[in-house]
């Protein structure tokens, strides 16, 4: 009998066409995880789950005793309880090293969206509207020689730093919890308190990960803090941000306005306030979503997988702890 795999909402399946050879390999997608029947049977003989944002708890753990490796294909992991899962010998890997040019590509494309307002005019042609020379309501605010804080100075942010410097000549300012001594000799990036940042950037861009410091970490108080004329871009996670306070920070014109990859609930749902502001450019969690870097991030998920399998230590362990355990 095949030993058996459980592919959670995994986009690129052909990637995992070469398994079937060795192994039984179940495909699941857009189900509900805790109640679909015919999940929770695969379970039980599971041996490894490969996917994107599978919700690995205590519950889960339960249905899959025979469960030995989880290897999520993103580089986030907190859909991982990995305390529980280290205490029962279970695997868990993430994919590093592979999106951090894209996500900064992304997230520094829809910064500049929002301030050249690209898609407000880009549905002003299309609909017939122009008809004459753009009214000074109509103009956009630069980019070039403006100051960029990155809250979050990681491996993403500093490719968002490198673009900013190096094609913009942007000043860069950052925040994290340790000094980026590399950032700030390549692109005079200079470190600075938080406040410091909020008050000082013509664009926050907000790069953390989702953890118990960071929920919630820009609200009523930060969006009072930023400039009349800032503009605030979110490519790190939904759960970051009070989405209330940034709807009011909107209304009553504390910022100029944002761009949003990531969003408390996803997908957005389409009564969210925020879909009615035309200085609020909005994408799907586009950040990684090119081709060639999914298909390396599906192929380096595919890799953990296999070492986890066959007893090996996958490249990209991230509960290390869990060895002392099996």
């Amino acid at each position: 009998m095949k030993r058996k795999i459980i592919a959670y909402n995994f986009v690129l399946t052909e990637v995992l066409v070469p398994l079937k050879n060795e192994y039984d390999v179940e495909f699941f997608e857009k189900i509900n995880p805790k109640t679909d029947p015919a999940f929770l049977d695969a379970l039980k003989d599971v041996e490894g789950i490969i996917g994107l944002s599978l919700p690995v708890d205590a519950e889960l753990l339960d249905c899959a005793p025979n469960l030995k490796i989880v290897s999520n294909n993103s580089t986030g992991y907190n859909n991982l309880s990995l305390d529980e899962m280290t205490k029962r010998g279970v695997m868990g890997t993430n994919t590093p090293g592979v999106l951090e040019g894209t996500t900064a590509d992304a997230i520094f494309g829809i910064l500049l969206a929002a301030a050249r307002r690209i898609p407000e005019m880009d549905r002003f042609v299309k609909t017939g509207s122009w008809k004459h020379y753009l009214t000074t309501e109509q103009f956009a605010v630069d980019v070039h020689h403006k100051t960029l804080g990155i809250i979050g100075m990681g491996k993403i942010g500093s490719e968002i730093a490198k673009r900013g410097h190096l094609g913009f000549d942007m000043n860069i300012l950052y925040h994290n919890r340790s000094r980026n001594m590399e950032a700030e000799e390549k692109y005079h990036a200079e470190y600075c308190d938080f406040d410091t940042l909020l008050k000082k950037s013509d664009f926050v861009v907000l790069m953390t990960p989702l953890t118990p410091e960071t929920e919630n970490l820009i609200g009523e108080r930060e969006f009072k803090l930023m400039k009349n004329s800032a503009i605030f871009v979110n490519g790190s996670r939904g759960r970051t941000v009070d989405e209330a306070a940034l709807i009011e920070a909107l209304k009553n014109n504390e910022i100029y306005g944002a761009a949003l990859d990531v969003y408390q609930i996803e997908p957005i749902k389409m009564d969210n306030p925020l879909l009615q502001f035309p200085n609020v450019v909005t994408t799907p969690h586009l950040g990684s979503a090119t081709f060639e870097t999914e298909e390396k991030m599906a192929k380096l998920a595919v890799e953990n997988l296999l070492a986890g399998l066959n007893g090996k230590r996958p490249k990209n362990l991230v509960n290390p702890n869990v060895l002392g355990v099996l």
